[in-house]
């Protein structure tokens, strides 16, 4: 084989001919042959025992040329990345093949090709950025406490009238211009008053009510409900069957014990303020990466192929969806959640992938400009880490897992670590002077607020501005 021509086009994409030498072509269309043989009936011939030239003469010269081509192909894409001196992207796409017939025979693949994109970056080291600090202050702590000490508090009947706060168990019944309409039915249902879960004003109306007690409730649905009912006055036939109120424990030792492995409500309380600061000490880390990353990619250039954008965007779609199946929700669920359509979310999950292949970039190449590389000791235990994270064993997963791709990554990281290392964070004051100076700028005025749904809350695409967020 040789390269006849190699052509560098826009969008990080390459025209090339490959030339497959006669031999080398003979060479296939044997193999194919031998493939296909036995598939094929020659008269006066046992199945497969039939000469090559006998089958080419009943069914035409180019009998076995198709699979030759296929034999080929993988040769003709290592030829490639071996002697062109470009690192593909994905597999080349085939253009035209023409075989040669007479001599000298052979075939000349053409053809079109991703290129992995030169790379040019502007500063990445002693960049400056905002951070925020990541205290957590005690309000924080004594909301978290509160929200266990309300998951833990005891449900009992009461005799008087219903106040907000209370669950009650009612069963009611929707009408519309006297009849009933589809959905506004009920039995049993129990509500907590003041949760905001019914259109506004129901709940309002409930207070006061005692057990046993029938009300008519005079309602009007709001202009941005579905259609059948925005801005329709209703009525709702209510009738109350038990009230609860919410007993509360007390904050002491007793509590802690309960909800805890701690003897103490002292304990408990620092455990949950380590914690809270944990966590915000991750998510303060991570917007500080991601703003380093947002200002390194600013001044990233590169021709890069959409074939670089599409496997980002699928790999993202794959992880975003299994996410999404792990909490019991279906693709067509979420979007109808989300009140998204399948397009905006392509679209979302695009800038997403764009965003990361950017990324990806800027760590490659600043890997490359620092030297960095990856030792056995790094790939050994890159290779544990993920064999516990996935449950699996280290040979199983050694088959399934490219080592090249751990390398990757590991250099990934290690760049990363160089940017972070180097860089500096805007102390939280200057941070708050920017954001004040910014909020002078005239905004756009604010839509009117919908009205609120309650609803589980669901996984969404990570940077994806239409399902956030």
């Amino acid at each position: 084989m040789k390269i006849k021509t190699c052509e560098k086009k826009e969008k990080g994409m390459a025209d090339i001919v490959v030339d497959v030498s006669h031999e080398e072509f003979e060479s296939a269309v044997g193999k194919a042959f031998m493939k296909n043989r036995g598939q094929i009936t020659v008269p006066g011939f046992r199945r497969g025992k039939a000469p090559r030239k006998i089958i080419e003469r009943m069914l035409g010269p180019t009998t076995f040329h198709a699979d030759a081509l296929e034999i080929l192909f993988p040769d003709v894409v290592k030829f490639v990345e071996d002697e062109s001196g470009l690192k593909l992207v994905g597999r080349p796409h085939v253009e035209d093949v023409d075989i040669r017939e007479g001599d000298p025979g052979g075939a000349d693949f053409m053809l079109s090709a991703s290129v992995y994109p030169e790379v040019t970056l502007g500063e990445y080291k002693g960049l400056q950025v905002e951070k925020q600090d990541a205290k957590v202050p005690e309000s924080e702590v004594d909301a978290e406490v509160a929200s266990v000490r309300l998951r833990n508090a005891a449900m009992e009947r009461v005799d008087r009238p219903a106040i907000d706060g209370d669950t009650v168990t009612i069963d009611f019944e929707g009408f519309l211009d006297g009849v009933p309409f589809d959905g506004g039915q009920g039995d049993d249902y129990e509500l907590e008053l003041g949760s905001n879960s019914f259109i506004p004003g129901f709940e309002e109306k409930l207070l006061g009510i005692a057990v046993g007690e029938e009300r008519d409730i005079d309602l009007v649905f709001p202009e941005d409900y579905e259609e059948s009912l925005a801005g329709r006055p209703v009525v709702f036939k209510v009738k109350a069957n038990e009230i609860r109120e919410r007993i509360l424990p007390d904050l002491d030792d007793e509590f802690a014990k309960d909800v805890s492995e701690f003897d103490t409500f002292k304990e408990y309380k620092a455990d949950i303020r380590e914690k809270l600061e944990k966590a915000r000490k991750e998510t303060c880390d991570a917007a500080f990466e991601n703003a380093l990353m947002s200002k390194i990619t600013e001044s990233l250039e590169a021709d890069v192929p959409e074939a670089m954008i599409d496997r980002q965007q699928e790999i993202a779609t794959k992880n975003f969806l299994s996410r999404l199946s792990s909490h019991g929700i279906m693709p067509d669920q979420y979007l109808q959640m989300m009140n998204m359509t399948p397009e905006i979310f392509g679209d979302n999950m695009r800038r997403k992938a764009e965003r990361q292949v950017k990324i990806n970039l800027a760590l490659d190449k600043i890997a490359e400009l620092e030297g960095v590389e990856a030792s056995a000791e790094d790939i050994d235990k890159e290779y544990e880490n993920a064999a516990e994270s996935y449950g699996m064993g280290i040979d199983e997963l050694k088959q399934s897992a490219r080592e090249e791709d751990l390398i990757a990554e590991i250099k990934a990281r290690k760049a990363l670590e160089i940017v972070i290392e180097s860089a500096s964070a805007d102390e939280p004051e200057q941070a708050e002077k920017e954001k004040k100076a910014a909020e002078k700028k005239p905004a756009a005025k604010p839509r009117k607020p919908a009205a609120k749904k309650t609803a589980e809350k669901k996984p969404e695409p990570e940077g994806s501005e239409g399902a956030e967020e």
